[in-house]
């Protein structure tokens, strides 16, 4: 497993406590924080994800 495949699911998981956190506070200054951070890692372990096929060939 590549590292950016690691880093970006802890990105996604720390994106959508925030986002939760957000909305049930009513903050939507940490709601967006979250749903940006989540959009991050999302991309990143899309990319972890292209590495290792990449390694893999």
């Amino acid at each position: 497993m590549n590292d950016d495949h690691v880093k970006g699911a802890g990105k996604k998981i720390t994106g959508s406590l925030k986002e939760a956190i957000g909305k049930v506070t009513g903050d939507k200054k940490t709601q967006a924080e979250g749903t940006a951070e989540k959009a991050a890692g999302h991309a990143e372990s899309v990319l972890g994800k292209s590495k290792d096929k990449d390694d893999k060939s």
